[in-house]
């Protein structure tokens, strides 16, 4: 089970979800309580371990100015939280090795999410970063073959009966571990990884035996 804490603002937070076994942090570069700088962003990604997988995350920004940030930022993944279109999600991916394409569970388009280049797919609630739970069960409009990372509402209280419902490749959690906007319970953080492993249909391998070995660059 694929475990991402997105929303991180500050090292302390990063540091922590990587040492209670988070795969990947995300930092948030769109418009938000959450948003953060590439210089700091780089301050922190320097400070990580080689196995995790670095995120930054974009809604409708021009597909150079995803390439030019998350270059200037040091992360080894992008996630496209908008409108972008498989054109301009595929001139991404030609310059950053791992993408994830993310739709609202009620997105038009997200039964063609495999037209978009990248196999790493995320759906969220209808309302990125309202912290609202969706109906699970959309997710099955997703197509078969791609790596569902499943977002939305989620908390440790939570998480395991989303992964019994939908079975995840990997889930992702922002505001449902957060003392305040930007800044992670440690102690929800510990929970809902925790929980999303235990929950998991396949016992946990760990990192070197991901599907991606993120440190192979």
């Amino acid at each position: 089970m694929f475990v991402k804490i997105c929303g991180i603002t500050n090292e302390d937070d990063a540091l922590f979800a990587v040492a209670m076994g988070a795969d990947a942090v995300g930092f948030v570069f769109a418009p938000s309580p959450r948003q953060v700088a590439a210089q700091a962003v780089y301050d922190i990604t320097r400070r990580l371990p080689p196995e995790v997988l670095t995120v930054a995350v974009f809604r409708d920004e021009h597909p150079s100015r995803v390439i030019e940030i998350a270059n200037k930022s040091g992360v080894k993944a992008v996630q496209l939280h908008g409108r972008e279109t498989p054109e301009q999600t595929a001139e991404i991916a030609r310059s950053i090795r791992y993408v994830i394409k993310a739709f609202g569970a009620d997105s038009p388009h997200l039964h063609s999410a495999d037209k978009y280049g990248t196999d790493l797919v995320l759906v969220d609630a209808p309302n990125p970063g309202s912290g609202r739970v969706f109906d699970w069960h959309l997710a099955a409009e997703v197509p078969e073959g791609l790596r569902l990372i499943l977002a939305g509402g989620l908390h440790p209280d939570n998480v395991a009966d989303a992964v019994a419902a939908v079975e995840p490749w990997g889930v992702d959690v922002s505001s449902g571990v957060e003392a305040s906007p930007g800044r992670k319970d440690p102690t929800l953080v510990r929970r809902f990884i925790a929980n999303a492993r235990a929950a998991s249909p396949a016992p946990y391998l760990g990192p070197d035996e991901l599907p991606y070995d993120w440190a192979d660059e």
